[in-house]
């Protein structure tokens, strides 16, 4: 059997998907997140057009962790240190992958949140009644908020350093909608104590200072504000 023959090439693609699912974390949570997917998609007897879209979304991230492997790969070959071009990089190769994610998170968003709030409906009210769209659309504005300061001031990444931190804004945004969601005293103190231990953790740990904490904290309450005023108040 000649190398270059057609089997050969599919024996050399499946290895590399192989080779992914062996050394990228990544891909194996791709792997189960798809998996968990097709599921749901079965119990919850979907029309052939959300599968379709499900099926595209769910190929299309796979395909990106994919090419991201390679371009690491490639640009370990081409450096032996560190090269801000090759960060650059990898960079834009991991950027493909969460763009990705994020469309698949939308799609199976819009294809399960209708049928699970049904299935939900006669077990827990609350679910129901809570304003959840207001609590995603809060939470992706903020994190888009952060990004954005983050790429004018071009310094950190959303996970590490630079002004405001995105841990302690997510974790304030979601403190903020509980409060909102809840109207209770207790709940909302415990959810402002667990946003503290997540900005103490990360000055602690040295990526962020006091003031770029509490930057991403005022940031997120603003914004979360802001959103239950306008759908929700």
């Amino acid at each position: 059997m000649r190398s270059g023959s057609l089997l050969w090439s599919f024996n050399y693609a499946i290895a590399g998907i192989v080779y992914s699912l062996r050394t990228q974390r990544n891909m194996r949570l791709h792997a189960v997140a798809a998996g968990l997917v097709f599921a749901g998609a079965l119990m919850l007897d979907v029309a052939r057009w959300e599968l379709v879209a499900l099926l595209f979304a769910v190929t299309f991230v796979i395909t990106t962790e994919l090419l991201n492997t390679a371009v690491e790969a490639a640009v370990d070959v081409a450096t032996e240190g560190f090269d801000p071009t090759a960060k650059i990089s990898k960079d834009i190769a991991a950027g493909a992958v969460l763009v990705a994610s994020l469309n698949a998170l939308a799609i199976a968003y819009l294809v399960f949140f209708d049928r699970l709030s049904l299935l939900l409906d006669g077990n827990v009210h609350l679910v129901k009644q809570s304003p959840v769209h207001v609590t995603l659309i809060a939470l992706t504005a903020t994190g888009l908020a952060v990004i954005v300061i983050k790429a004018l001031r071009k310094e950190g990444s959303f996970l590490r350093g630079g002004w405001p931190s995105g841990h302690t804004g997510l974790a304030t945004a979601a403190a903020t909608s509980i409060w909102y969601m809840t109207l209770s005293g207790s709940i909302t103190l415990i959810a402002f104590f667990l946003v503290a231990l997540v900005a103490q953790s990360r000055i602690e740990a040295g990526y962020h200072s006091i003031a770029q904490t509490a930057l991403g904290a005022v940031l997120a309450f603003l914004v979360t504000t802001l959103l239950f005023q306008v759908f929700w108040l």
